[in-house]
């Protein structure tokens, strides 16, 4: 290596250090962009580890398990899959073994559970195959889509966006992310939600209409998926109302149970 490489080499290393970016092609670095605040960056705790999973998007797929798709006036043998997003900062982290705190959000007085299992991705594309889906996964999390159901029907009834229905402050309840790596793929097992210790839903994965696969390859469709992304994957059936003081536990065989408070 030439005296003068060295130097290039040298101070590229410093600067990236102290923070700049590198521009490609180019011998210099720019200084990072400035800021005139910090946005807090969403991140999921990874079971097992150290880590936290960085979320990029959250999607979700609407009425999923027949039963759900009949009780939400819908016809399950004929609709193709839809998808909506909440914010990522709705994400509410739920340690395994606590009850947190949840607050009964603004406008509604009609506030509704969805149990769901969460995939989360760490690679992506577009027009991802089926059979090539399921390597996009780096885990799977327990998660509540809480929803302001009165906001949701009353915005569709007027044939508007039913978005301020579903993205909302704490709109997503969520616990650690485990990897595939230690668990496999949760494709089969339980899935239920009690509220006070009463069992409100159940059914199996096996229920879901559209597979967490399926899923993955029709939302590459629509949009490129990109690491970071994660998906909650559908409800099963009797979505219900909880009130302040209700306890809610949420459960998906090998996952540890999520537990919220309403206050």
């Amino acid at each position: 290596m030439t005296d003068m490489k060295k130097r290039e080499t040298l101070t590229a290393g410093a600067l990236m250090a102290a923070g700049a970016t590198l521009l490609p092609g180019a011998g210099v670095a720019a200084s990072a962009p400035r800021t005139p605040f910090t946005v807090a960056a969403t991140t999921i705790p990874v079971a097992g580890s150290d880590e936290v999973f960085p979320v990029r998007r959250i999607y979700c797929i609407g009425r999923n398990y027949a039963a759900h798709a009949i009780e939400m006036g819908s016809d399950p043998s004929r609709e193709p899959p839809f998808f909506f997003q909440k914010p990522t900062d709705a994400i509410q982290y739920v340690a395994p073994g606590q009850v947190s705190d949840h607050p009964y959000p603004s406008l509604t007085k009609n506030y509704h559970y969805e149990v769901e299992l969460v995939a989360a991705l760490s690679t992506g594309g577009r027009d991802i195959p089926v059979e090539r889906a399921l390597d996009c996964v780096y885990g799977y999390a327990l998660g509540l889509d809480m929803t302001r159901r009165d906001l949701q029907r009353g915005m569709g009834d007027q044939k508007k966006p039913w978005e301020i229905g579903k993205s909302f402050d704490h709109a997503a309840p969520i616990g650690p992310i485990h990897r595939v790596a230690q668990t496999g793929h949760y494709k089969h097992g339980d899935i239920w939600l009690k509220v006070n210790g009463e069992t409100r839903q159940q059914a199996t994965l096996d229920h879901m209409i559209w597979s967490v696969a399926e899923q993955i390859a029709r939302l590459s469709q629509a949009f490129e998926l990109f690491p970071g992304d994660i998906i909650y994957s559908g409800t099963p059936e009797n979505v219900g109302p909880v009130v302040r003081g209700d306890v809610i536990l949420a459960h998906v065989d090998g996952l540890p149970e999520l537990s919220i408070k309403i206050v």
